[in-house]
């Protein structure tokens, strides 16, 4: 269990600014190999699954993750692969929540 994932989900407050460089170089680390930065402004991360019945359980499970913690990732599904997309909508980029509900998501990977 990552440090990250052990950390609440909190929203982050007005007027918050979004990470930027060495911040979010140093989030991503604590990340699985997996997660890339867009623009400074996203998580992204595609997932493999050997059919359309997994990858469906894994977009239920993140689901269930994203609604606990009131923040909601974009959700691509296809036969076998699904796609994650997070950012904090309110600041237009990433805040530290982003990253534990990526540590999140990771956890709720099956085995």
């Amino acid at each position: 269990m990552s440090e990250l994932s052990k950390r609440v989900c909190e929203p982050c407050r007005g007027g918050a600014l979004p990470l930027k460089g060495s911040g979010i170089t140093e989030l991503l680390t604590q990340l699985d190999s997996g997660w890339e930065v867009v623009d400074e402004h996203h998580l992204s991360r595609a997932y493999g699954f050997s059919n359309f019945a997994k990858a469906l359980a894994f977009v239920n499970a993140i689901g269930e993750l994203a609604e606990a913690a009131g923040h909601h990732p974009d959700l691509t599904l296809k036969w076998g692969h699904v796609g994650v997309e997070i950012h904090t909508h309110d600041i237009g980029g990433l805040h530290l929540a982003d990253f534990v509900l990526a540590a999140k998501i990771d956890e709720a990977l099956p085995g």
